[in-house]
């Protein structure tokens, strides 16, 4: 069976090695030999420490998709084009393909999954999300015969690295981050990770799967982390709390429709995701039956995708073998994707205030006009060191926003210094 590889780069170049250097395993698995057929990159004169021949790399993407003799596409180059164009030509060849690229499964993945079905051939993507933790297929086929309440979880390295930088070692934002670049854990330019657009892709990806509904990037509510601050970070310990990025897909309990978002948060330290450190990626999976599930490792990394590259690659070639497809996109459920203003959630509000009678009355008001409840209050300093801490009970977003914008407008509120979500439970 032969096999197109788009890309050799961190993972591609992983796909090669394990694909020869397990080539006998690999073959026992699928019933018959996985043989590269070509390999296309954007540079043929880049050194390459592959253990394959000069030969099979080739500059043209699209005539290796094109070939007769190709029986499975493998795509690790990522973006939107043109490699949409290459997979697509690839399905409608009646090629399986199979993808690491959530910025196009989460943007146009509708219009893929639609042309893998024409073509009655598999597209697989595991390696989009989390890197090597068996994520995407558990939620599609093991989870099949559940009703998945929510998904939450940390889906970004780089940003978990951060904020535990944060959290463990005082560091404030720039400090992290610049060792997070120096560790090669951040991109020279990190705002993809830190703006929580590769998260919001991964949130897109996980929504569709989890509850049968074209999800895209579009739709996902998204904050990064560079806002958050050291006396956000003390804030959180305060209240036996922790603060991570967290990609959030859930099902309304109000009405038909689920809301999908990214953005920081407090999350109790009793939580299982509050203990996720440094790289590492995790989701926490709550399903009717199947109850509290949670799926941790590396997110990250050339072995790690490659891993998730294989798998994939695997059960299509078995797919293949047997003549049949494997599962393919389950939308049938058409979900709206509700706006963040209806989501319900908690947040923490630090506010700088005035050190006099009737300040807290007054706060509380604030909150009471929007029908939002209070939780907690505490009260921190004197005179010009005052402040109020308040967490409130879930209500809708557009509720505690517009709250906040209230107390902004406030007298005796010097400032808003902080607010954050606070998921996972009361600490």
């Amino acid at each position: 069976m032969k096999i197109a590889l788009l890309g050799c780069g961190v993972v591609g170049s992983e796909v090669v090695r394990l694909l020869v250097e397990q080539a006998a395993d690999l073959t026992a698995r699928v019933g018959e030999p996985l043989e590269l057929a070509g390999i296309a990159v954007r540079r043929l004169d880049r050194d390459r420490d592959v253990p394959v021949g000069p030969e099979l790399f080739t500059t043209d993407a699209a005539a290796l998709v094109g070939r007769d003799d190709v029986d499975i596409v493998v795509e690790v180059v990522g973006g939107i084009e043109p490699v949409r164009s290459w997979l697509l030509a690839a399905l409608d060849g009646g090629k399986s393909v199979v993808s690491a690229n959530k910025a196009l499964l989460a943007s146009d993945g509708s219009t893929l999954h639609d042309a893998a079905t024409a073509a009655d051939v598999d597209l697989y993507y595991e390696a989009a999300v989390a890197g090597a933790i068996p994520l995407l297929r558990p939620l599609r086929e093991s989870l099949a015969g559940d009703r998945v309440r929510r998904v939450l979880g940390i889906v970004n390295g780089t940003t978990n690295f951060i904020l535990t930088r944060m959290d463990e070692t005082g560091a404030s934002f720039t400090d992290a981050l610049e060792e997070a670049t120096a560790l090669g854990y951040a991109e020279a330019d990190p705002t993809a990770d830190i703006d929580g657009y590769d998260a919001a892709a991964k949130a897109a990806i996980l929504a569709q799967l989890a509850f049968h509904t074209r999800v895209t990037l579009a739709d996902v509510h998204r904050e990064g982390i560079a806002a958050v601050t050291a006396a956000d970070i003390a804030s959180a310990k305060a209240m036996g709390c922790t603060v991570k990025a967290l990609a959030i897909a859930e099902r309304s309990s109000e009405r038909p429709g689920v809301s999908v978002r990214v953005h920081p948060a407090m999350v109790p330290r009793s939580h299982p995701l509050a203990s996720v450190r440094e790289a590492f990626n995790a989701v926490f999976v709550e399903a009717e039956a199947a109850g509290q599930l949670m799926f941790y490792g590396r997110g990250a990394g050339g072995s790690p995708t490659a891993s998730a590259v294989l798998g994939d690659l695997v059960a299509v070639a078995r797919n293949r073998v047997a003549g049949r497809r494997g599962p393919g996109e389950s939308a049938y459920a058409d979900l709206p994707v509700l706006p963040m203003g209806e989501t319900i959630t908690s947040y923490h509000v630090n506010l700088d205030v005035t050190d006099k009678t009737g300040v807290l009355a007054t706060v509380a008001g604030a909150f009471a006009n929007h029908g939002v409840s209070i939780r907690s209050v505490r009260q921190d300093g004197r005179g010009d060191d005052a402040s109020l801490v308040l967490v409130t009970h879930a209500a809708a977003d557009a509720a505690l926003a517009a709250t906040v914008e209230d107390l902004r407008g406030l007298d005796i509120v010097r400032a808003v210094a902080g607010v954050l979500r606070v998921e996972g439970g009361e600490p």
